[in-house]
């Protein structure tokens, strides 16, 4: 009788833990892999019953397939449009934008012999990618990089191929700082590249300048970071010239006005010593979860992010939320059934 009674028990406790037992599907930025890999895995260390898939697409990816309901959640660095959400919420997906962490895009480049990081400031970088200035001993490369001996060869453009948030935050940038290129291939996760080659991912990107000499591409600062290449410092809005790091992004963000929606762009800010090719990224998440269980589980994870995840970002060259945006987070997450 003993044993029925056990087994009855076990029987259940499998059917409760079955039925409890959650698998959620995200995609899109490539910008925050690194993090959201971390974040995922610890959180269901710390609740087995929960899985988080996620597949770092792209932002445009990401996007695309959170309005068409095919994943539970999307992610992207640059915001949704006003028509993408009112696209979405039109296809029954109320999204919020929820920011996560803040990064750094750097402009990388593959010059062996290099002694010092290059210096680039924002018009210089804008007529590279427009075609403008095709040599590496440009005369206004030069003359930024007096010391550097730079050489005279061809400047090969690397671009992203897909929709990328990290394109974004480039051509956000770039539009800011240069009318040319506000007037030409504008700001957006897709652009029509005057010039150069694609790669896929800011891994792709990386990937194309670490095997060509001559190179010059974006990527997310972990990505740098990851493949030991070479970044430049960037001209900021005040004339000094910035490098990337958790504190120069933070700068960047302690001057921004966050609206209650948290679309915001932080790229060219004014404060002192403030990188000026920084973002924050968000995820996407439904209002309204097709399944209420999984948007519980939504909820619970941007609290556990908040509680728990935001301690780690340093230690993958993200900088964290500031307190009072955080804060915010977990109010706005609050509206999530």
């Amino acid at each position: 009788m003993k044993i029925k009674l056990l087994l009855a028990a076990l029987i259940a406790t499998v059917f409760v833990s079955a039925a409890s037992a959650q698998s959620l599907n995200g995609a899109g930025a490539t910008f925050p892999n690194p993090i959201y890999t971390k974040w995922f895995s610890e959180y269901h260390n710390a609740h087995p019953e929960v899985t988080i898939n996620y597949q770092g697409i792209g932002s445009g990816g990401g996007i695309r397939q959170v309005t068409a309901g095919t994943v539970d959640f999307g992610a992207t660095d640059g915001p949704m449009t006003d028509q993408q959400l009112a696209d979405a919420k039109k296809a029954g997906h109320d999204l919020l934008h929820i920011p996560t962490v803040l990064g750094a895009v750097v402009p990388i480049y593959n010059l062996p012999g290099m002694k010092f990081p290059l210096k680039f400031s924002g018009d210089v970088l804008a007529d590279i990618y427009l075609g403008k200035i095709t040599m590496w001993n440009d005369p206004r490369l030069v003359k930024d990089n007096p010391n550097a001996n730079l050489p005279a060869q061809n400047i090969l453009i690397v671009h992203r191929s897909d929709g990328s948030g990290t394109s974004y935050i480039w051509t956000d940038y770039l539009s800011k700082v240069s009318p040319a290129w506000a007037g030409g291939p504008g700001r957006n996760t897709a652009v029509n590249w005057p010039m150069g080659i694609g790669g896929k991912g800011n891994e792709g990107v990386a990937g194309m300048v670490r095997q060509n000499p001559g190179a010059i591409g974006y990527v997310e600062l972990i990505y740098a970071l990851q493949n030991h290449m070479d970044y430049g410092l960037v001209k900021g809005a005040n004339g000094k010239w910035v490098q990337a790091s958790i504190q120069s992004v933070t700068n960047a963000a302690a001057s921004a006005k966050i609206p209650a929606d948290f679309r915001v762009s932080i790229t060219n800010a004014p404060g002192e010593e403030a990188y000026p090719i920084a973002s924050f990224t968000w995820l996407l998440i439904p209002k309204n979860s097709a399944d209420p269980a999984k948007g519980k589980v939504l909820v619970d994870f941007v609290n556990w992010m908040l509680d728990h995840g935001e301690s780690e970002v340093n230690g993958l060259s993200y900088a964290p939320l500031p307190a009072s945006v955080a804060a915010n987070v977990r109010k706005a997450i609050m509206s999530v059934h």
